[in-house]
């Protein structure tokens, strides 16, 4: 009986080599420059192709965004926008760093402030953006009025962006949810083509993005039957002052998570990263803050060495990782992987994209080892290669 045991054992061992060989084989043929690292539950390598070196992670730095977001933040958290009113009913709006703040979001806002303050006008709006410094730059991004490149801010609405449409002279909103304002109709005559797109804003100036948030949420007052009758400016609650409306997000961070994930979304990843760091050491917001809370809890889990950050998103080629390091924290993410994007086959992954970077890390799902956690970074070859690799991990392991 007992060498029948050992007998089979050593048959299913056998019959897997050839399988763990041939998708060794096809890796190395497809991407022979590129990097693959493929771990069981138990840590141990089934593919180690290029491993020594580190790699720029691109948009997969979002998985680490994510994980650090959780352990600091919670799933449950939720951003939070604070509102006050003096007794001339000047309205006073703090931002408090929402990554979500959408016109859907405005949708709900307005008709809370009137409940709580009563219809009459009111006298002026003031916006108040100082949770963010003036001064807050965030390595990668660049002056280019693309979308991926918006700039972070404690009171922004749509991701700090404006989509519409132009047809010379004349620009309406591309977005049913969202009125125009007419500090949107001269950005967009300002910077944007003839047709529909989406510009970043306050590329030149940061207060642009603030005074946008301003003149839409008078708009969506306006649409819930209330009125502005003074102007927006930017100042500073008053001292004493109590809220008189708190607007929790509607959606808890497990859920921007998971949107930041599947959309790729820059704005949205940094400004959950700066919070990381104004959660445990008080605002304002400062990307120092952020490193320093993100080195000190990937010091606790040894990853201090493989897990370089310089800011949330990816969009820095300053951030480096190495595939062992990345490895090692998809572990620690593994609980949450339902919060990535899934292939046909049940395998959950993030990519990442620069140019002469392309990259895929994730979970993918085996018939003979399970689940086991993928790094994928190439150098070459076009974007769906990284792909056809998963594939032929999901086939053969």
């Amino acid at each position: 009986m007992c060498h029948r045991l050992i007998a089979f054992v050593c048959i299913v061992l056998l019959a897997a080599l050839p399988a763990r060989a041939d998708v060794k084989d096809t890796i190395a043929k497809q991407a022979p420059s590129g990097l693959v690292l493929v771990l069981d539950k138990d840590g141990n390598e089934l593919i180690a192709q290029n491993t020594d070196e580190p790699f720029v992670p691109a948009s997969v730095t979002k998985v680490v965004t994510a994980w650090l977001a959780l352990e600091v933040l919670g799933a449950d958290y939720r951003f939070e926008t604070r509102f006050y009113m003096d007794d001339k009913r000047v309205l006073y709006v703090r931002g408090g760093g929402d990554p979500f703040l959408v016109s859907e979001e405005l949708a709900l806002i307005a008709p809370a402030l009137l409940a709580a303050t009563g219809s009459e006008p009111f006298s002026a709006v003031v916006l108040d953006g100082s949770y963010y410094p003036t001064d807050l730059v965030i390595p990668g991004i660049e002056n280019t009025g693309e979308s991926y490149d918006a700039l972070n801010s404690a009171l922004a609405v749509n991701f700090n962006t404006i989509n519409a449409v132009r047809d010379g002279k004349t620009v309406r909103s591309a977005e049913e949810q969202t009125p125009i304002t007419p500090l949107a109709i001269s950005q967009f005559l300002a910077r944007a083509p003839n047709g529909r797109s989406r510009i970043s804003l306050a590329q030149e100036n940061p207060e642009i993005s603030v005074r946008y948030a301003g003149e839409l949420l008078a708009a969506f007052i306006e649409k819930a039957g209330g009125a502005v009758d003074g102007e927006i400016s930017i100042g500073a609650v008053p001292a004493g002052l109590e809220p008189i409306h708190v607007h929790r997000q509607s959606r808890p961070l497990s859920e921007i998570l998971k949107l930041m994930l599947i959309g790729s979304n820059n704005y949205i990843a940094n400004q959950i990263f700066l919070e990381i760091g104004a959660d445990l050491l008080g605002g304002p917001v400062s990307l120092d803050k952020s490193l320093r809370v993100s080195r000190d809890i990937l010091a606790r889990h040894g990853l201090a060495n493989s897990i370089h950050l310089e800011e949330g998103s990816g969009i820095s080629r300053g951030n480096h990782f190495t595939a062992r390091g990345l490895a090692k924290l998809l572990d620690l993410f593994a609980p949450h992987a339902r919060l990535m994007r899934s292939t046909k086959a049940g395998s959950r992954y993030k990519t990442g994209t620069f140019s002469g970077v392309r990259t895929l890390a994730g979970f993918a799902k085996t018939s003979s080892h399970g689940d086991v956690r993928f790094v994928i970074s190439l150098n070459s070859g076009p974007g769906k290669l990284r792909f056809h690799i998963l594939q032929a991990i999901e086939q053969g392991l």
